[in-house]
C-alpha cells in the first residue's frame, strides 16, 4: 500500500494532498508561535476555558448604522466573515448569543441562521439578562466572553473572563477590555475574537483542515 503522504504525481515528484496540508499546518503553527507575545499568551489563557460568547448587536454584529426606507422599514447588513467565525467557534464547543437593547426581526433571523443559543432583544438592563443566561447555562463568569462597543456594555465587560470590543469602540470601553480587534464592528471584529478563541482551544488546525480537504 502506498504512503498517502508520499509524492503522488508522475515520477513521484509532486507533493500529495497530505503533504500540502501538513506543510500548510506547519507554516501556520510556526507563524503563530513566532508572533506570540506575553500579552498574546495571557489572552490565550483567558480564552481557553470559554464556553460562551455573548455579543452586542449594533456596532458589533453590525456597523452600527440604522438604515430606514421611505416606508420606515429598517435594514441591516451582516458580515459573512463574522458569520463563519461564529460557526467555527461553535464547532470548538462554544455557544453564542446576543444581548441587545434594540429589537429587530432581521437580527433574530440572522441569529437563528447562525444557530445562536441565546437571543435577548429589547434589553435595557443587560446585566440582568447576562445573569439569567449564565444561570441557565450553569457557567461561571470566567467561562464567558462578551463583545460590546459602548457605555451600555460596560457592566458586562467588567464581569466576564474575556472582555472584547471592536476597533471603533468608545474610549471607556477600550479601557475596560482585554482584547481590542483591529477591525471595526460589522467588518470582521467578531471574526477576530472567534479566531482567538479557536486558537486558544487548539482547534484552529483541525477546523482549517476541514476546508482544505
Amino acid at each position: 500500500m502506498s504512503d498517502p503522504c508520499q509524492p503522488s504525481g508522475p515520477g513521484n515528484d509532486h507533493p500529495s494532498d497530505c503533504q500540502i496540508l501538513e506543510a500548510y499546518r506547519k507554516r501556520s503553527q510556526e507563524k503563530a508561535r513566532s508572533q506570540d507575545s506575553p500579552e498574546q499568551r495571557i489572552l490565550y489563557a483567558k480564552a481557553e476555558p470559554l464556553r460562551l460568547l455573548l455579543l452586542d448587536v449594533d456596532g458589533v454584529l453590525t456597523d452600527g448604522s440604522l438604515l430606514y426606507s421611505e416606508n420606515g422599514v429598517e435594514t441591516k447588513s451582516f458580515n459573512t466573515q463574522d458569520g463563519l467565525g461564529i460557526r467555527l467557534v461553535q464547532k470548538a464547543g462554544v455557544d453564542v448569543g446576543i444581548i441587545t437593547a434594540r429589537t429587530s426581526d432581521l437580527v433574530r433571523q440572522r441569529a437563528e441562521e447562525l444557530g445562536m443559543k441565546y437571543i435577548f432583544q429589547g434589553i435595557g438592563r443587560k446585566l440582568e439578562s447576562y445573569k439569567e443566561i449564565i444561570r441557565q447555562a450553569g457557567l461561571q463568569p470566567y467561562q464567558v466572553c462578551y463583545m460590546g462597543d459602548d457605555w451600555i456594555d460596560l457592566a458586562l465587560l467588567s464581569r466576564v473572563g474575556l472582555a472584547a470590543c471592536p476597533a471603533n469602540s468608545v474610549a471607556e470601553v477600550k479601557d475596560a477590555c482585554h482584547f481590542i480587534s483591529s477591525r471595526s464592528g460589522g467588518h470582521g471584529a467578531i471574526r477576530e475574537v472567534c479566531d482567538l478563541i479557536v486558537r486558544a482551544k487548539g482547534a484552529y488546525a483541525n477546523l482549517l483542515q476541514q476546508f482544505l480537504g
